[in-house]
């Protein structure tokens, strides 16, 4: 090329896991049987009640046209009241705005917030993705050791120590990709208190809100109007591919928020946001109830035996659907130790190269996303690998 890319680019890093994924897939292909925990993608369908709905709207033709760029305004009214009534607590309609997916919400946060040189504090470790979005709007997201004693998450000492005159806010997720594990209320609050009292936001990524499991969830919603927070369809709702989700900002943002998401995307999927309305019906909220218990089970299957080969598993998750686990005790290398895992016995796993530098090399992120026989079957392969001496 003759042309020049833009500097960026140099701050975006390669996905690793999707490496792991690539040669998974050429296993499969020439005959191998791969068991994937690699992948955040629940392995349950949408609710039928959801399908339907998306049937009707195609058949109707209502699927057909764009919708107002912040959303269908029926869909926004019912993630309203299913605030008031799973959550306690009151987020108007006129707070929300249904967008392009999680990754989408993120987006128009990142562009509304996030100007040049700007640092954006996060744990470490945490979602690769989302410091990439800070980087792609030129800001320089600043990566804060965030240890077992802390739950992987950011405390509010952690923010008065780093935060510097570059400073403007702070990127939380709870639970969290990787770890699966929630910030407490008290922490959550007083992490927030402190980004309050240097005039920075505070942006929460709740996508797994949801799949919460040994105390009831809450969002960081309830601390104030001045909380920007993300959710998603994809998790909970199980409707990955459909890329749906919604945001929250305070009054005074959703006349610049509405005018990035005109010009960013025009409007989500409009048959996706149809179909959506048939995620809060009685019927479709206890199937995905069902589907939350089941992933509790898996969790309390996985994390013991995980444990039982030698993993350690410094803070048991309560929520998503990953455990962050310790290998050091059977490899120095946790990224050779995936590659060596998968090609002697097709069990996919994701190093913590991805979410980090601080314990990336001793930690691999488990997927429990899959159906109970299959995670069974990678804990035997698993054991055998493992006694056969890796």
């Amino acid at each position: 090329m003759n042309f020049a890319l833009a500097q960026r680019l140099q701050e975006i890093a390669p996905f690793h896991v999707m490496e792991m994924i690539k040669r998974a897939g050429e296993m499969e292909q020439a005959g191998r049987s791969v068991i994937y925990m690699c992948i955040g993608e629940p392995d349950f369908a949408p609710a039928p009640a959801v399908l339907d709905a998306a049937q009707q709207a195609l058949q109707s033709g209502a699927a057909q046209r764009y919708t107002a760029a912040l959303g269908l305004q029926p869909l926004r009214e019912t993630i309203s009241a299913h605030y008031r009534t799973a959550l306690g607590v009151d987020v108007p309609a006129s707070r929300i705005v249904i967008t392009a997916g999680a990754s989408g919400a993120l987006l128009l946060a990142c562009a509304a917030l996030v100007e040049r040189d700007a640092e954006v504090l996060m744990p470490d470790p945490s979602y690769p993705c989302n410091r990439h979005f800070i980087s792609a709007f030129n800001g320089r997201p600043v990566l804060i050791p965030s240890g077992p004693e802390d739950r992987f998450q950011l405390s509010a000492a952690m923010v008065a120590a780093n935060w510097r005159d570059q400073t403007r806010g702070v990127l939380l997720a709870s639970p969290s990709n990787p770890t699966g594990t929630s910030i407490t209320r008290d922490q959550l609050a007083q992490t927030v208190a402190a980004v309050r009292q240097r005039a920075g936001f505070s942006v929460v990524d709740e996508i797994y809100q949801g799949l919460t499991y040994d105390h009831a969830p809450f969002s960081a919603l309830e601390l104030g109007e001045d909380m920007v927070v993300i959710n998603s369809f994809s998790k909970y709702f199980n409707l990955t591919g459909w890329r749906l989700g919604w945001l929250v900002v305070p009054p005074a943002l959703m006349p610049q928020i509405e005018k990035l998401a005109q010009n960013f995307y025009i409007c989500p999927s409009s048959m996706a946001q149809h179909a959506a309305l048939a995620c809060f019906t009685p019927e479709s909220l206890a199937i995905a109830e069902q589907r939350r218990e089941e992933m509790r089970r898996r969790r309390d299957y996985l994390v013991p035996a995980l444990q039982a080969l030698g993993f350690d598993v410094p803070v048991p998750p309560d929520g998503a659907f990953y455990v962050y686990a310790d290998c050091s005790r059977l490899t120095d290398d946790a990224t050779d130790f995936c590659r060596d895992v998968l090609e002697r016995t097709g069990v996919a796993l994701t190093p913590g190269v991805d979410f980090g530098e601080v314990g990336a090399s001793r930690f691999v992120r488990v997927s429990y996303a899959t159906s109970m026989p299959k995670l069974e079957q990678a804990i035997s392969r698993l054991a055998a690998y493992l006694a056969q001496g890796a």
